[in-house]
């Protein structure tokens, strides 16, 4: 049985493996496995978003990690990857976030970063898992229990650090800005990183109450946001999700800007200007084809991988990449973080704004490419191997087709974090992208159901 997903362990609060019991069996877990370090004193920082089942899972957890003498601070809601700065910042031994991201309020998740805060490698998942669901209970000591302490000034420790991805004597001063926090962990940094560089800030969805995190709203629903754009007239637009580690924007005429369009405009333009080293940008297998033409007209090799930032940034390690992405708005900017920050995004993509003196949209028309794409998620009931079986072989044939009939490709894969498949058919012919869609729709309905 495997408690890892493609992003730490996540599901239904109060339902397996999302309860209390296996909260507080991790938590010892972590504490068992990051107190080896020699140190007098280990420290996990724990932070999360706003669900309301996350002070259910931040007390799990912290009675876990101080079972095993191990010290709990506790920075409360904050964005993912501020959770990966302060781990590094505050030398922590490692540290956890309490999240489920983009997933409705009943959902929630566990996600684990290491001292240099990084995410787990599939070694440390493996060793947490085994001790977890080992029928042998993780015992602490008499003499060894951590303490637990709120941690006041974290937020600030990561906006100062966010602010410092912007040039120095550079501001947004002049631009307007709509900030939709998807009422998730950015309702307080983003409006005021965004304010303080001196923009005009229109925040919305910033009032959370534990049940309306990503409740229409955020990265999930884009739309919202670009509607505001144009309502008020501002210069562009940006929807994080839940836990603030993407990032997806909207021209200043409501046009939506996915990932694939911040790392053509981002990588294009750090070329430019000899900032992209080896001339590499990492994606995933769901990276579209005019993200991948749009490089090679400009001489910059497009790397994919499996979908799931880690993947990414793994590459990135490998391939000495330090712009990275995914198409759902995950962007890994190298220099300044170790995992994707939709705040760092947003200020790296106004700065190429600032930089070239060009809108959104004029950046948009130069380097941005689309082709016809259609994405569906089917629920299903189990999962059977999508090779080698008669469902593999299906895929397969009408992969062909539409390579050879609608110049494109098609992507097929199970969902790491929910009982669904995801199908992505991508092509020069829009009738045909979407008739193959459905045929896979269908295809799948007649395997999985």
């Amino acid at each position: 049985m495997s408690l890892f997903g493609t992003d730490g362990v996540r599901g239904r609060a109060n339902q397996y493996p999302m309860t209390p019991e296996m909260a507080l069996k991790i938590g010892k877990a972590i504490g068992f496995v990051f107190s080896n370090h020699g140190r007098s004193r280990n420290i996990v920082v724990i932070g999360k978003d706003t669900r309301v089942s996350g002070y259910m899972f931040e007390s799990a957890l912290v009675a876990g990690i101080t079972s095993m003498g191990v010290d709990a601070l506790l920075l409360g809601p904050i964005p993912t990857p501020g959770i990966s700065f302060i781990t590094k910042n505050m030398r922590a031994d490692a540290g956890v976030v309490i999240s489920a991201s983009h997933n409705p309020y009943y959902d929630n998740g566990i996600k684990i970063f290491t001292e240099e805060g990084l995410k787990l490698n599939d070694e440390l998942e493996k060793r947490i898992e085994e001790l977890v669901l080992s029928d042998e209970p993780i015992a602490g000591k008499t003499d060894r229990i951590g303490k637990a302490y709120r941690v006041d000034d974290a937020i600030g420790r990561y906006i100062v650090h966010l602010k410092l991805c912007f040039p120095e004597k550079e501001t947004l001063e002049g631009l307007k800005i709509v900030v939709d926090c998807a009422n998730g962990a950015t309702y307080k940094v983003a409006p005021l990183v965004f304010s303080e560089l001196g923009a005009e800030v229109v925040a919305i969805n910033c009032e959370p109450d534990g049940y309306n995190i990503n409740e229409g709203c955020g990265a999930v629903h884009p739309e919202v946001m670009a509607k505001k754009v144009v309502e008020v007239g501002a210069d562009l637009g940006v929807a994080f999700d839940g836990d603030g580690d993407r990032a997806i924007f909207a021209d200043e005429m409501g046009r939506i800007v996915d990932g694939d369009g911040v790392l053509a405009i981002c990588g294009v333009e750090m070329k430019r200007r000899g900032e992209l080293p080896k001339d590499v940008v990492v994606s995933t297998i769901m990276a579209s084809m005019g993200l991948q033409r749009v490089l090679e007209e400009n001489g910059i090799e497009l790397k994919r991988t499996k979908v799931g930032d880690r993947f990414v940034f793994e590459e990135m390690e490998r391939s000495g990449a330090i712009l990275g992405g995914e198409h759902s708005g995950h962007v890994i900017f190298k220099q300044f973080a170790n995992t994707g920050d939709g705040i760092v995004t947003a200020l790296r993509l106004l700065w190429v704004m600032k930089s070239t003196g060009m809108s959104l949209s004029q950046l948009v028309d130069r380097w941005v490419r689309h082709f016809p794409r259609v994405e569906k998620s089917l629920a299903i009931n189990r999962k059977i191997p999508l090779e080698g079986t008669d469902f593999g072989k299906e895929i397969e044939r009408i992969g062909s087709d539409v390579e050879r009939l609608a110049g494109g490709r098609i992507v097929v894969r199970y969902s790491g974090t929910e009982h669904k498949l995801r199908i992505m058919v991508e092509g020069e012919d829009e009738d045909k992208v979407k008739y193959y869609a459905d045929a896979l729709v269908e295809i799948a309905g007649k395997y999985l159901s």
